[in-house]
């Protein structure tokens, strides 16, 4: 007999989703989307209280870390207004990471391929620290616009300055004021003085460009990176001093983000663990480490 025409079988398929699995779907996905927020908002809501001694920063750069932590109560209150004056004015005045003007400035400036009109807020700046990377892809521009207002919101600006300046890099691989204060100027932070202050604000920009001079101090001779010797310089003569008298002085300018005591009121406290009143043994390795040539 002739043989049969053979047809393919068909192939299988998964059937179509019903309504109902697809709600079923949506459900799962916004509730894990849900918890997701839920654990991001208590995250950064944590920060009221709490201090890690690791930031991602810190760990994409690799160990060994200089860094301990140091409370704002004994931190030098020339230094807490120079990096006021010199890295957000606004800090304590805004409602908010930055104002609509900035935010619209940076997406018209992102979107002609040109620097940041405006710069990073210290929210930002700090929530890129915790969070975040380096680059200055949108992605991460975006995530970061969202956590510094989060930040702003639920953190107040005393504790964000206060968090910035322990997080912040100011050498390779050296983060914090306490760890600064030591390197540079073999003192504490609460002893630093407006122009080692200063110094520091234009160390911020080029952390990794910046060493120890070999008998102390911010190295300005000349093996110093031009760039950052001119930083370094223009904020401690010029910018900072500026910004301060134009805010009313150093008092009225830490006024904006509620201090009105000096860190010498909190002397009786410096043989606690968070005052940094001697010098980190981290510290005192990177001095040595320098001196070797290591």
């Amino acid at each position: 007999p002739a043989a049969r025409d053979q047809q393919p079988a068909a192939s299988a398929s998964a059937p179509p989703a019903t309504p109902r699995r697809r709600r079923k779907i949506l459900k799962r996905v916004t509730v894990s989307v849900a918890v997701l927020l839920v654990v991001q908002f208590l995250s950064v809501l944590s920060y009221n209280w709490f201090t890690p001694p690791r930031t991602s920063y810190m760990f994409q750069s690799g160990e060994p870390i200089v860094y301990q932590y140091v409370s704002i109560d004994h931190i030098s209150r020339f230094t807490l207004a120079a990096t006021i004056a010199h890295e957000d004015e606004q800090l304590g005045t805004r409602v908010g990471a930055f104002t609509w003007e900035e935010l619209t400035q940076r997406a018209e400036a992102w979107q002609k391929g040109e620097k940041d009109p405006s710069g990073s807020t210290i929210p930002q700046q700090l929530v890129k620290n915790i969070y975040l990377w380096p680059s200055q892809d949108p992605v991460r521009k975006s995530l970061e616009a969202g956590l510094a207002t989060e930040m702003s919101l639920t953190v107040p600006a005393k504790r964000v300055l206060e968090l910035y300046l322990n997080y912040a890099q100011f050498a390779p691989k050296l983060y914090g004021i306490c760890a600064a204060s030591w390197y540079y100027f073999n003192s504490p932070p609460w002893a630093m003085t407006e122009h080692q202050a200063g110094q520091l604000m234009g160390v911020l920009p080029l952390p990794e460009r910046v060493r120890r001079a070999p008998e102390g101090g911010i190295d300005l001779g000349p093996s110093a990176d031009p760039l950052a010797w001119d930083l370094i310089n223009g904020a401690a003569n010029v910018w900072v001093p500026r910004q301060i008298e134009g805010m009313g002085g150093w008092q009225a300018t830490v006024a904006t983000v509620g201090i009105t005591d000096l860190a010498s009121d909190h002397a009786a406290d410096r043989n606690s663990g968070d005052s940094c009143s001697t010098m980190p043994a981290a510290v005192s390795k990177r001095i040595a480490e320098d001196a070797a040539g290591t």
